[in-house]
């Protein structure tokens, strides 16, 4: 299947969500303070790539993610709304690179560079079931 054609560098998503007790450093055990945490922040930004391209693809295909170089540039309290915006930068087959930020209501608290890669939904899982069988 050719992806290029489906997909175009340039396409952006969006993930947004509140800072709550459940996504903190404190909680997640990523640190001891109740500030937003790291791996929330990388799960926002994955969403936001989600959300730019998995609904453009043909029905049982999907993407997953594979690599991710991200700073975490600045803390965010509890109460605040975090956002992250991903843009898609390159299509190399099926392998996807993005531009991923995130943003409170006082700037810029994380970037960085995040790869996918397009699935077919059946045919990978059925290499997980496989994985679990001791196959």
């Amino acid at each position: 299947m050719d992806f290029d054609l489906i997909l175009k560098p340039g396409l952006t998503g969006e993930k947004n969500e509140a800072v709550t007790d459940d996504n903190t450093a404190e909680s997640w055990g990523s640190g001891g303070l109740p500030v937003y945490a790291t791996p929330s922040m990388i799960a926002l930004m994955e969403g936001a790539a989600v959300n730019a391209v998995d609904k453009l693809l043909p029905a049982g295909w999907s993407t997953v993610g594979t690599e991710l170089d991200v700073k975490h540039l600045s803390a965010t309290p509890a109460g605040l709304e975090v956002r992250a915006v991903a843009e898609l930068l390159e299509i190399d087959g099926r392998r996807l690179l993005f531009k991923v930020d995130a943003f409170d209501r006082a700037g810029k608290i994380g970037e960085g560079r995040h790869s996918r890669f397009i699935v077919e939904n059946e045919r990978f899982l059925q290499k997980t079931t496989g994985k679990k069988a001791g196959l």
